[in-house]
């Protein structure tokens, strides 16, 4: 796999930018299910050219769902799932951090 297709995109939420916060900057994003913590440290490196402490994996379980919608105009009876993903928390040196999702 190439790094593009490991890391699928940064999440951002309240969470986790108060991670971002601090000595230890830690970011996180969906990568790919197939992943694992080395693939996905060699990717964030080859990426945003920073050089990752650690790396933590969840697998997130999709949601359950009343009432999927089929179209724009219908639903269909019943449960569903969103789909399930997975996160990696990435935690960086005390110096280094990725400007691009910093806001600068």
């Amino acid at each position: 796999m190439e790094a593009s297709q490991i890391i699928i995109a940064p999440v951002l939420t309240e969470k986790t930018n108060i991670l971002k916060e601090g000595d230890k900057k830690k970011y996180v994003f969906k990568v790919a299910k197939k992943a694992n913590k080395v693939e996905i440290m060699k990717a964030i490196s080859q990426l945003y050219s920073v050089k990752p402490l650690s790396c933590n994996i969840v697998n997130v379980r999709g949601k359950k769902r009343a009432n999927m919608p089929v179209s724009a105009t219908t639903y269909k009876r019943g449960y569903g799932l969103t789909a399930s993903w997975k996160k990696a928390v990435v935690t960086m040196a005390p110096g280094d951090k990725i400007d691009i999702l910093e806001g600068v």
